[in-house]
């Protein structure tokens, strides 16, 4: 399962997570937060997510003022979802940037675990 999620794209990979965030809501009640994805490498991208009131949505490009911006390479962040990269061991090795609210990117980790997405798609 986890290599059909390496093989998407970048867009195709948030397409999935908003997917999974609306099928189960469960782990984001409660949350109004905005995180914004700056992807770099051959499948770069500006993506936000935006959690309001416990919905999800994703949208490319910046709509909303982030809470938590987060910056690695395509590569990784498809690692992150999959959980073969730790966001921690990510941040300490310099493969991924946080501008922001690291107790949100510590959260959103936590969340982002608990959808198990190498498995869903």
């Amino acid at each position: 399962m986890a290599r059909m999620l390496e093989n998407k794209s970048v867009r195709e990979v948030w397409q999935e997570i908003e997917r999974v965030m609306k099928e189960r809501p469960e782990p984001i009640q409660g949350m109004n937060t905005v995180y914004q994805y700056d992807i770099t490498g051959d499948d770069a991208g500006t993506f936000q997510l935006l959690i309001v009131n416990g919905t999800a949505r994703v949208v490319e490009g910046t709509e909303s003022t982030p809470d938590c911006t987060l910056t690695l390479s395509d590569k990784n962040f498809k690692k992150m979802i999959m959980g073969k990269l730790n966001g921690t061991a990510a941040f300490m090795t310099g493969k991924l940037k946080i501008q922001g609210s690291m107790g949100l990117a510590l959260k959103l980790e936590g969340i982002l675990n608990e959808y198990n997405l190498s498995e869903t798609a």
